[in-house]
């Protein structure tokens, strides 16, 4: 008598290193390819630096808080069988954020085109025509830079090659700074059109005007807000895995990647256990994946080569809940840009000097205007976000030193904007980059890895597979196509191209006794 068993052909096993929002990306994809996919995150919960801490009854998102591009996230649970809008209430926001300079002037970015072109006549009448051509400018590099290249594999040098000819006609050598010159006179449109950059990790000055996209993306998709901040999108992507089958490890430490005859076999944690798996996607910064990780001789990737790399900037964030404020402060809204007396000295303080300047400019998050959940009722959660210089430079900043002043000088600036707000301070948490580097483990305590300049970019970044062993493939900020979240999930769709379905398990009749 024959019956019929399952029994596994081939190795289908599978190890992320890292639950950060394109670890989990690349769990989600594997997972709908046949894989079973083990997660491994030395943080307590998911979601990498879109994680969030909690104390005393606030909600602290600690990363990214924009959501501008969600159908990324809609293709990604559609290749998994599921519906993005049934596990994750996004919410449009309007206006999308506002910008304030120190002389009281306001620019407020929304979606209604017209009125985005009321708010520069108001700024500036006579750039009226230049802001009408940097939008063209920003949906030509949509097309090109967008659609084109950004969940495309870069791997191969040809790919990049034969975008050139489109780069030159787009002028992709001139900065994204230099476009917003080029177009507008009024320092202040010059600022809000090309400061995006930074909320990936990149300075105005260097950074390549195909960045001046964002503009096009926000204007045709729109800037959302995940109910539940970040860590909702997270939390569902987790539960995502879990249905596939697949496991998430929290509070494990991956000491190393196992590389036999130059392919990798898995991981070791730290606390003595290995994983073994013939496919391993490190969500691990590039850096750390490389120098700390793959304990093995490096032919691209040395350290000499990462040491050469320039990295992103650095990231003090101040964050606070405030007692009994919910319906104070009316003209302080979900997401503002405190813009500083000084844009362009004040990015070559932080991107080219390492200095600590004294004057700053600030992102402010204040997430209860839209999410009561981030809160106690009547409070508020608030977080003021510096960039500042990481921590690579000859002479880095002590922050142990001053970070208490630091934090004054930012409060001295949100004072202006939020009158009387430390009276009502009830916790707080801060982050310099020092804590960037303990907690994320990201080189030089840099908020998004390595900085996104031209020959840092597609075939030049660390490739989504690795040359340094066969089945290793990395996701997230540090690869291609970059820092953000569109970025990040989008380096698991590049990934989802590269690695083949599983094995398949095959049937076996077999003779029963």
């Amino acid at each position: 008598m024959e019956s019929t068993h399952q029994i596994e052909t081939a190795d289908n096993r599978a190890v992320v290193v890292g639950a950060g929002l394109g670890g989990l990306s690349a769990a989600m994809r594997l997972g709908a390819k046949g894989y079973s996919v083990t997660v491994v995150d030395r943080l307590d919960k998911v979601g990498g630096r879109g994680s969030s801490i909690s104390k005393d009854g606030h909600r602290f998102d600690l990363g990214p808080t924009i959501v501008t591009v969600p159908r990324v996230f809609e293709k990604l649970w559609a290749e998994c069988g599921r519906d993005f809008r049934r596990d994750v209430d996004l919410r449009p926001l309007e206006p999308f954020y506002e910008i304030r300079w120190p002389d009281g002037s306001v620019f407020t970015a929304q979606s209604d085109q017209d009125a985005m072109l009321e708010e520069v006549k108001r700024l500036s009448p006579r750039d009226v025509n230049g802001y009408k051509r940097f939008l063209k400018d920003s949906k030509r590099r949509y097309v090109v830079g967008f659609e084109g290249m950004v969940a495309k594999p870069m791997h191969k040098l040809w790919d990049t090659i034969k975008v050139l000819p489109e780069f030159a006609v787009l002028r992709a050598d001139r900065s994204i700074l230099g476009l917003a010159k080029a177009r507008v006179k009024d320092h202040r449109l010059r600022m809000a059109l090309s400061f995006h950059p930074l909320f990936i990790g990149g300075d105005p000055m260097t950074v390549t005007s195909m960045y001046a996209l964002v503009s096009h993306l926000e204007a045709t998709f729109g800037v959302h807000y995940a109910m539940g901040g970040v860590q909702a999108i997270a939390d569902a992507m987790a539960n995502v895995v879990r249905s596939q089958g697949g496991q998430i490890l929290l509070g494990q430490d991956v000491e190393g990647i196992n590389v036999t005859h130059g392919h990798a076999t898995g991981v070791n944690l730290k606390e003595g256990r290995t994983l073994a798996a013939p496919l391993v996607v490190s969500n691990a910064d590039a850096g750390h994946t490389y120098k700390h990780l793959l304990r093995q001789p490096r032919k691209t990737w040395t350290d000499a080569k990462l040491s050469r790399s320039r990295w992103s900037m650095g990231l003090f964030v101040w964050y606070f809940g405030t007692k009994g404020t919910r319906h104070k402060w009316q003209d302080v809204g979900h997401h503002t840009i405190l813009s500083g007396p000084r844009y362009e000295g004040l990015l070559k303080d932080i991107f080219i000097k390492g200095r600590l300047a004294d004057d700053m400019s600030l992102y402010v998050h204040r997430p209860s205007v839209t999410d009561p959940t981030v809160a106690p009722e009547g409070d508020d959660t608030f977080y003021a976000l510096s960039p500042v210089p990481h921590l690579g430079f000859k002479n880095p900043v002590n922050w142990a030193a001053v970070r208490e002043s630091y934090k004054d000088k930012v409060a001295a600036v949100l004072e202006d904007f939020i009158p009387g707000f430390r009276d009502h301070i009830s916790t707080e948490v801060v982050f310099t980059p020092e804590e960037f580097r303990d907690r994320y483990l990201s080189p030089n305590g840099s908020g998004f890895s390595i900085e996104p300049r031209i020959l840092q970019s597609a075939w030049f970044r660390p490739h989504n597979i690795s040359e340094e062993a066969k089945g290793l493939y990395l996701v997230g900020a540090g690869t291609h196509p970059g820092a953000g979240l569109p970025g990040v999930v989008s380096s698991a769709e590049v990934l989802g191209k590269l690695v083949p379905d599983a094995p398949v398990v095959a049937d076996m009749k077999v003779a029963a006794e």
